[in-house]
């Protein structure tokens, strides 16, 4: 286990887990955990032996959002520095890393860590997890992108009510809406979670972040562009390894050993 201030991070078996700590606080933002998390997704897309990305938190909590005590003392940040320098960062950065990244939701993910999680490919949370968009509540408008994901999500009237009320949604609610991908147990999620990353490093991984690159920019492309993105990003994957080692398995009926090439 590597530490690196308010972030741990671990690495086994092609999946690399990165953990919100700071847990007497619900794992809320400071900027050293927000720079220390912005270092550790360019490592991961750096890494070639990083076939997966789990992000959850330590404690009770996956993440609370900005530590408030920070963004209101006397040398504070404007809040709109605090957006620039630490949260559209990472946001571009979960969106742009060709990787899979899941995020496990252990607890409350309100605010920024709630939107955090929606720029993850895919969601799971334990079913005692909450999603909150805190921000009217502080008189502040949704950040992180949630504007961005959380209408494409659950639709925009949905997405309205959550935003201005700030009503807290279960997992299992957010699972229902498709806000998320799956709720489990408890006491079964960090199995859950380990047995999606490990089957997420085992797969194509230049496939899965073409794929990914593609639904990236179906949010602004017509159908005509998003086909003609299609057959270049088909040509990308036709000419990869894994792909030719998907075929060879297939003809010869077992299990295929993709290598992320």
């Amino acid at each position: 286990m590597e530490d690196n201030n308010f972030i741990k991070y671990t690495f086994d078996a092609g999946i690399a887990t990165i953990t919100l700590n700071r847990p007497d606080v619900y794992n809320s933002f400071n900027r050293e955990m927000a720079l220390s998390l912005q270092q550790h997704l360019r490592q991961c897309q750096h890494n070639e032996a990083v076939r997966a990305v789990v992000l959850t938190g330590e404690g009770k909590a996956f993440c609370a959002g900005q530590d408030l005590a920070e963004a209101t003392a006397a040398n504070a940040m404007e809040i709109s520095e605090i957006v620039d320098q630490h949260y559209n960062p990472i946001i571009l950065l979960l969106r742009q890393l060709e990787k899979p990244v899941i995020a496990a939701v252990n607890g409350v993910a309100a605010g920024a860590g709630a939107n955090l999680a929606l720029a993850c490919d895919i969601v799971l949370a334990k079913a005692s997890a909450s999603f909150i968009q805190a921000f009217s509540k502080i008189g502040l408008i949704p950040d992180s992108g949630g504007t961005f994901f959380l209408p494409r999500l659950v639709g925009l009237q949905r997405a309205s009510a959550l935003m201005m009320t700030g009503d807290k949604v279960s997992a299992a609610e957010a699972q229902q809406m498709g806000m998320i991908y799956k709720v489990f147990a408890d006491e079964a999620f960090e199995a859950e979670v380990q047995r999606l990353a490990q089957r997420m490093a085992q797969m194509p991984t230049k496939g899965l972040a073409y794929t990914k690159a593609l639904l990236n920019c179906s949010f602004e492309f017509s159908l005509e562009q998003q086909l003609a993105q299609e057959s270049d990003y088909q040509h990308r994957a036709g000419i990869t390894a894994d792909f030719k080692e998907g075929v060879q398995a297939f003809i010869e009926k077992r299990k295929p050993n993709f290598k992320g090439q």
